[in-house]
């Protein structure tokens, strides 16, 4: 998000620079680069000149030719031979090498156990305990101290400043992401192609006459650039020859790309999934297009950082990070103890595997005043795009940046050298780095001009000058984290008795995450949590259909046989990269965080509603492929089947189709399981007529539930439609076929449920329902595993009553924050929040043999309610279901009655957990939270992109599993409190302009989870590292966001005709209930059949869970196995023989297992068995011939069977908490 603001939209060109004839202490040197807009002309000479010029000026070719080579070598000599490119396939090219002193520590054998934990110097939680959060002034730099410095600091070892020129580009925040890059983002890229590839005019002076002129590439220059996303439009857009000079500059090491993900992504809501996907898009078409792979990652805007973040890139190769939006408390904290540079080291790593060097930025923000040193008064002096006649800001504090010259070069070198050395003091080592950027900067040639040009010329001051003890030029990330290395291998900066780590040593290790973000005073940025949360729901719905268009794409792919049968799937490949790259784009950290501009939030809720239908359309037609309906080699006609669940347009809410079902008539329901074990589970489709069947694809009856389908109103709750439930089993990865009958012979019709009406209701019960009357305070619905008791009062549960065990009071409330002071980012209410429901209003409660449900919607202060809320429970055996409480909440926080309110769910249980809780991190791991009295509200809530859960001493567990990223907090002993959304009139000042008051209706969904373990463990209250949860819960959370996707065909077939379509089961067998394939994809389907034999295709990526072993390990989740055994990847899928297996990264670029930080990793040998750790990340390249089969039948209507396919098949394997 930008810091700055433009005063005027009137571009104006920079004067040129003060005539430098009268020269000083520049006169001395040989070199001397002339500015380009001098216009200064040489005195007139003597007619009459001595021989010596005769004999210059009548061998001038001969002599130029010759200084020019002579400088040329001496070019190389001073700068060096530029360095070649990062390879694509090992980081073995690389002229860099990083040493390490010892080797990573393996402190407890080669079977990671859900004890280990890392050993560490600081942990997050340690800092929070320590920190007094006093705010205290502290002068220049308001959030530290008076910073000096003795002056001897650099008498052994000179200061070596890396100044990084760069330019933050959000991928929309004010505008769109086309709107940016047509008025700013494409100059600005052209802007620094053309500065850095500038050739400079250099003058050649004997005895101070100039003799000559000669032209160099000014190889002193430098750029790093971070957003692929832009990148990948400037370059359709760019010259053949503009493309050749970017390429040449990344070559010279001139330009580096860091990061190089498709965005910079948020790192609080952004799942684990769609952050490899975001990365892996841009880096996958960064080295297809330029031949390079970034290993340095860049993220100076996203607001907090998240472990997870560290651990992907580890994994992914990448070797050094930089971060800068950290809470202004901590960043003071570790910068005293010069901390801020440090490994961060993942919670449960006990052998340094996880390790990444970070770069914390120590200052209020990544704009020029707050990176020079710790007065932005001063360094305000040295943005020199604020010189007056551009159109930039002028300096608040008062002084502004003036031309340097040849006058004045002594006065302003000395002052900025003043601000690095005072930097400086806050590192440990001599090696110093110097953003130079902002947002958006670098749009014009007389800009990049103006800060090269001035810098230069003060960077030749401070090198010409030995006293000054230092050495300043332009550099780039990664020339500033090798020099820092280099260094640390001379000198050790170890502190007594620090535990470090093997990767660079003289740093102190640390573990955590930094959120929440606190940028001054009691501003703390939770609001963002919750922002916009229609999209944040919309943004997991965009990534499970892309996940599985993937999987179902790599199925049509590996066992097409016929000629030509790949035109179908790849025919597709454009959509699914624009999936990709819609779902990557919405990562940006002011795209999913909910912190753009109205029209900039519709332009990504429309990218992904029409990548969203895009796929349902890919995903009908596949199905009738893998069914072995569809056999015709195009893909011109229209599919049979549409998607039960779909949206009219961008910012609507999902409505299920309604099957009509006529008499004497069946449509077919395929369902999609998109998981790697048999899904048994109840679903629903609605229908238009309640006297309906359902079938099996043997066509046999079930048994089945309707319920009239209820909406959101006061007085028309009851739709006309119907629900109908029925409990189904999807094999893994697979496809099952049901049928919706009506007239059936000897086939029981779907059993009604049993209606329940409030005693005062207005509501007419339905046809073909019984209904009776509420009686009581109390009412209950149960299954075999628990009772749930609600108050009839409020609509609201009150009490779980486990079957086994003691009953948790759970007292459910709806509150309102007010909050005038919150906005996009900021959440800033006033008090506690209070209650906003006066009284039960309308109540429907279903009794069914397969579902029940409470229906409320409460009677409220206002005419309308903005919420009803249903509780619901399944009677399945043998599913993860019946061991679930399914809350869904319908929210509308629409108009002026809920402007500046936060809605909340409060849980009031009766678990004692003395204000600590666990909230996940991108749904990969979890934290330990703890409310703190000595900070306020918004400073105690905290990310909860998909599980919160808290336990007593007593081992009572309560959990909130949900599908979209919100805002959790537990602010009273045995209080979990979960934000819905917010509707906020003002800006918050932080850049954006507005508040947040387009809401629109949605639904939000939690499954609640009450457990009690089985043995003793630890006290969580003591226990200061994460617990993990159960397997149940990582079940119940996979279920939850990989929902089974429903599919119905268009039209009605007679019930004489019967076909029987045998499933799709590609797996051999499910997997261990703790291994979760996070993708299984063709990561390049357009280029599928130009690839060799040997060259990898596909993509498979594996994740084991880490479960807390108090909990029931196997029981109640209805595992088969766990994956304690070797996991045999070869037989994975039927039909498929590997014949070869390579390690390789996440991102599917890199082959070198001690680039990942593997200890013990290489090919897999002939057997192809493994043992996958829990938290583990393993790779591997599959070279693989055969084919998948899908059916029973072993056949998918082929027409050519005679001849193997051979393809290659890249294996990820993930460990993870979550």
């Amino acid at each position: 998000m930008p810091f700055s603001s433009y005063i005027t939209n009137t571009r104006r060109t920079i004067p040129g620079p003060t005539s430098t004839t009268n020269r000083t202490w520049i006169s001395t040197l040989l070199l001397h680069i002339l500015p380009s807009t001098t216009t200064t002309k040489p005195k007139r000479k003597s007619r009459k000149r001595p021989a010596f010029i005769n004999f210059i000026l009548t061998n001038s070719f001969t002599i130029t030719i010759s200084l020019s080579l002579l400088f040329f070598f001496l070019t190389l000599l001073i700068f060096g031979i530029p360095n070649p490119l990062s390879s694509s396939s090992s980081s073995s090219s690389s002229t860099r090498t990083y040493a390490s002193s010892r080797k990573p520590v393996n402190r407890n054998g080669n079977n990671r156990t859900s004890a280990d934990a890392a050993v560490v110097d600081i942990t997050t939680k340690k800092l929070y305990d320590k920190i007094e959060f006093r705010d205290e002034d502290g002068g220049p730099w308001k959030q530290g101290w008076r910073v000096g410095y003795k002056g001897d600091e650099w008498d052994n070892e000179k200061l070596k400043i890396f100044v990084v020129p760069h330019s933050h580009n959000d991928p929309g925040w004010k505008l769109t992401v086309d709107e940016y890059y047509q008025q700013q983002s494409k100059h600005i890229l052209d802007t620094i192609v053309h500065t850095l590839s500038k050739s400079g005019l250099y003058a050649i002076a004997i005895a101070s006459v100039v003799v000559a002129y000669s032209w160099f590439l000014d190889v002193r220059r430098k750029f790093i650039w971070e957003e692929m996303s832009y990148l990948e439009k400037w370059w359709r857009d760019a010259s053949e020859s503009q493309r050749i000079s970017l390429t040449n500059l990344v070559k010279n090491g001139q330009l580096e790309i860091v990061g190089g993900g498709w965005v910079m992504n948020d790192e609080a809501n952004s799942h684990y999934y769609a952050i490899i996907e975001q990365i892996t898009e841009g880096n996958l078409w960064l080295n297809e297009t330029i031949g390079v792979v970034p290993k340095n990652s860049w993220a100076i805007d996203p607001f907090g950082y998240s472990p997870t973040m560290a651990y992907l890139l580890r994994r992914m190769g990448f070797k050094n990070m930089l971060i800068q939006r950290t809470h202004y408390e901590l960043k003071k904290e570790l910068a005293l103890h010069k901390n801020l540079e440090y490994i961060w080291r993942q919670s449960w790593d006990s052998e340094e595997s996880t390790d990444i060097f970070v770069h914390m930025m120590p200052f209020y923000s990544y704009d020029i005043p707050h990176t020079c040193g710790p007065e932005p008064a001063i360094c305000c002096q040295f943005d020199f795009a604020r010189m007056r006649g551009f159109f930039y800001e002028l300096c608040p504090w008062g002084e502004h940046p003036v031309e340097t010259t040849q006058e004045n070069v002594r006065e302003r070198a000395v002052k900025l050298l003043d601000q690095y050395k005072k930097k400086s003091t806050l590192y440990r080592t001599n090696t110093l780095l110097i953003p130079l950027g902002d947002d958006f900067r670098y749009i014009s040639i007389n800009e990049a001009e103006a800060q090269f040009r001035n810098y230069q010329l003060i960077f030749d001051y401070i090198n010409s000058d030995p006293s000054l003890n230092a050495v300043a030029k332009f550099g780039t990330l990664e020339d500033y984290f090798q020099t820092l290395r280099e260094e640390a291998d001379r000198i050790n900066y170890s502190l007594p008795g620090e535990i470090g780590s093997g990767q660079v040593v003289g740093f102190p290790s640390l573990s955590g995450d930094f959120f929440t973000y606190a940028d001054r005073e009691k501003d703390y940025w939770s609001g963002y949590y919750v922002s916009r949360p229609f999209f944040k729901a919309v943004d997991r719905v965009l990534e499970h259909n892309l996940r599985a268009s993937e999987m179902i794409m790599a199925f049509l792919l590996s066992h097409c046989q016929r000629p030509n049968c790949e035109k179908m799937p790849i025919s597709y490949a454009y959509k699914l990269q624009a999936a990709r790259r819609n779902l990557a784009l919405f990562q940006h950290h002011d795209g999913v965080t909910g912190t753009a501009k109205n029209h900039v939030v519709r332009d990504y809720g429309n990218r992904m509603h029409i990548s969203l239908e895009d796929l349902q359309i890919f995903i009908s037609k596949a199905i009738e492929v893998l069914l072995g309906i569809r056999h015709e080699k195009s893909d011109q006609n229209p599919s049979q089947f549409e998607a039960e669940l779909v949206r009219s347009k961008f910012d609507a809410q999902p409505m299920h189709k309604a099957i009509s079902a006529r008499e004497g008539t069946s449509q077919s329901v395929v369902i999609f399981n998109s998981l790697e074990q048999t899904r048994e589970e109840v679903i629903m489709v609605v229908v238009n007529r309640p006297d309906v069947m359902v079938l099996d694809s043997n066509w046999t009856c079930l048994p089945s539930q309707i319920t009239p389908e209820l909406q959101h109103h006061k007085t028309r709750i009851f739709t006309g439609r119907h629900r109908v439930y029925w409990k189904v089993s999807i094999p893994p990865m697979g496809l099952q076929t049901y049928y919706i009958a009506n007239g059936l012979a000897g086939c029981k019709k779907a059993k009604p449920a049993k209606l329940k009406l409030s005693s005062n209701s207005q509501l007419h019960c339905p046809t073909p329902y019984s209904c009776s009357i509420i009686e009581g305070d109390v009412v209950e619905i149960k299954n075999k595993h628990q009772t749930l008791t609600f108050d009839v009062k409020n609509g609201l549960l009150q009490k779980v009553s486990p079957k086994i065990g003691s009953p948790i009071v759970v007292g459910e409330e709806i509150d309102m924050y007010t909050s005038p002071g919150s906005g996009a980012y900021i959440f800033k209410p006033n008090g506690d929040a209070h209650s906003m429901i006066e009284g039960s209003g309308e109540m429907v409660i279903s009794e069914g043999p397969l579902m029940q449900e409470v229906f409320s919607y409460p009677k409220t202060i206002w005419e309308n309610s903005p919420v009803s809320h249903s509780t619901r429970i399944f009677n399945a055996n043998n599913t993860i279901q019946e061991f679930v409480i399914e809350k869904e909440y319908h929210v509308e926080l629409i108009g002026q009655d809920f402007d500046d309110r936060e809605l909340i769910a409060r849980y009031k249980t009766s678990i004692d957990n003395k204000r600590i809780f666990y909230s996940d991190l991108n749904g990969f791991q979890m934290s330990r939270r703890e409310t703190y009295d000595k900070i306020p509200v918004q400073g105690n809530y905290y990310p909860m992109p998909y599980l919160a859960f808290m336990q007593g001493s007593n081992g009572q567990r309560f959990s909130i599993h949900t599908r979209q990223s919100l805002g959790v907090s537990s602010l009273q002993n045995g209080w979990l409190e979960v934000m819905l959304d917010r509707r906020l009139l003002k800006d918050d000042g932080r850049g954006l302009g507005q508040g947040v008051i387009d809401n629109r209706p949605m639904n939000v969904v939690f499954h609640f989870l009450l457990e009690s373990n089985i043995s003793s463990v630890s006290d969580p209250i003591s226990n200061p590292l994460p617990l993990n949860p159960s397997l149940l819960s990582h079940r119940v959370g996979s279920h939850l966001n990989y929902p089974l996707l429903t599919f119905a065909a268009k039209k009605a077939q007679e019930l004489s005709v019967q076909p029987v379509l045998k499933p799709f089961s590609p797996l051999s067998a499910p997997l261990p209930c703790d291994l979760h394939i996070v993708s299984f994809k063709v990561p390049r389907p357009s280029k599928y059949t130009q690839l060799l034999s040997e060259e990898p295709r596909f993509a498979l990526m594996v994740r084991r869970y880490q479960s807390d072993s108090s909990f029931c390990r196997k029981g109640r989740s209805q595992c088969v196995s766990v994956a304690d055994e070797p996991a045999n990847l070869f037989n994975l899928f039927k039909g498929l023989v590997v014949s070869k297996a390579k390690a390789t990264s996440l991102n599917l670029l890199h082959d070198d297992t001690d680039l990942l930080g593997y200890t013990e990793l290489g090919d897999l040998g002939q057997e192809g068995n493994i043992i996958i750790n829990p938290m583990e990340v393993k790779a591997y390249n599959h070279s693989v011939n055969g084919e998948i089969s899908g059916n029973r039948s072993g056949s998918l209507a082929r027409e050519d069977t005679s001849r193997p396919l051979f393809f290659a098949c890249t294996i990820v394997v993930v460990g993870s908490i979550v």
